[in-house]
C-alpha cells in the first residue's frame, strides 16, 4: 500500500493511542478532520487497520505465567496442520501462534494464571492432540520490550 507522509503520521499515532479524537488525530497527522476520517475508513476497508482494541497488562489481569511453547508435529501433512491450527485458534490461553522453521513447527505464546493451569493446559490441550509429537516450554521471566507499533 502506498502511504503518504500524512498517512504514516496518522497510522503511527493510531498505533500509539487509537482512543484519541479524530480532531486530535487529524491535527497530529497534518490533515483535515474529514480527510482523517476518510483515510481511517479506507485503511479499515483495505485491511491495513484490522481492528482497534484495548491492550491489557497480563499481570494486573491475573495472568502470572507466560510461556513460549515450541511444538513439533507428528507428520507434516496439510490435514495435520489445519487440524492443529484450528484447535489452537480456539484456545483462549494462546495469544499468538506462529508457524516456524527449524526443528520445531510452531511457536505459541501462552498466558495462564498459575503453574497448575499451565500443566493442565499443556497436558490436555497440546500434548493429547493427535497432530503433536512433542512440546518444549520456555517460561518468560520478565518482559523486556513489548510493542504493537509497526515501524512505518
Amino acid at each position: 500500500m502506498d502511504l503518504s507522509r500524512s498517512d504514516r503520521r496518522l497510522l503511527n499515532e493510531l498505533q500509539r493511542d487509537a482512543s484519541r479524537s479524530q480532531s486530535e488525530l487529524a491535527q497530529l497527522a497534518g490533515m483535515s478532520r474529514t480527510s482523517c476520517w476518510r483515510r481511517i475508513r479506507e485503511f479499515e476497508a483495505a485491511g491495513l487497520i484490522e481492528r482497534q482494541v484495548a491492550l491489557l497488562n497480563p499481570k494486573i489481569a491475573g495472568f502470572s505465567i507466560q510461556v513460549l511453547l515450541m511444538v513439533a508435529m507428528t507428520e507434516h501433512t496439510d490435514e495435520n496442520r489445519q487440524k492443529f491450527e484450528r484447535h489452537v485458534s480456539l484456545l483462549a490461553e494462546v495469544t499468538e501462534c506462529f508457524s516456524v522453521s527449524g526443528d520445531r513447527d510452531y511457536l505459541l505464546h501462552v498466558v495462564v494464571r498459575n503453574m497448575d493451569s499451565y500443566n493442565e493446559f499443556l497436558n490436555t490441550q497440546i500434548l493429547k492432540h493427535s497432530a503433536v509429537r512433542s512440546a518444549s516450554s520456555t517460561f518468560v521471566l520478565r518482559r523486556v520490550k513489548y510493542s504493537t507499533v509497526l515501524p512505518l
